[in-house]
């Protein structure tokens, strides 16, 4: 008696021991590729008998987080503290820039706050800010060269 030709579904796949097996079709969704790479993976060589060191193969790590470091992390803890100092060697009289750009004279200093007086013709305007908005101390006598 012949033996009958069943059709099997998916294209033929490289199994073990290079058998040629064909995949159903689900499995060929679910792990698409991944039976060809299994009988590459017998044809690679061994690893070689020495391990490397553990401190070289972490040393591009470290080497990353120091230049990391000294690129962005140490010259932003500078700004701030700067900025730190500035906002708090704040004094009455002091001619500043805030964060939204406005140009004024500190009135008043407060411990969170200060008053800042941004126009003085009639009537001063004061405005009323965070002393952390203050962005750029300016020399004395700008103000009047702005006008």
């Amino acid at each position: 008696m012949g033996q009958c030709e069943v059709p099997r579904p998916g294209p033929p796949v490289l199994g073990v021991n290079n058998k040629v097996w064909h995949a159903p079709y689900f499995i060929l969704k679910a792990f698409g590729e991944a039976f060809v790479l299994i009988s590459s993976a017998y044809a690679q060589a061994a690893a070689p008998a020495g391990s490397p060191d553990p401190l070289m193969s972490f040393l591009p790590l470290i080497l990353m987080f120091v230049v990391l470091y000294f690129l962005m992390i140490r010259p932003q803890m500078k700004r701030a503290k700067e900025h730190k100092l500035l906002v708090e060697g704040l004094q009455k009289g002091d001619e500043i820039v805030a964060a939204s750009g406005i140009v004024g004279k500190v009135v008043d200093v407060d411990n969170s706050y200060i008053t800042l007086e941004i126009a003085n013709e009639d009537k001063p305007v004061n405005v009323i800010m965070q002393r952390q908005a203050v962005q750029t101390l300016l020399p004395k006598g700008t103000i009047k060269t702005l006008n």
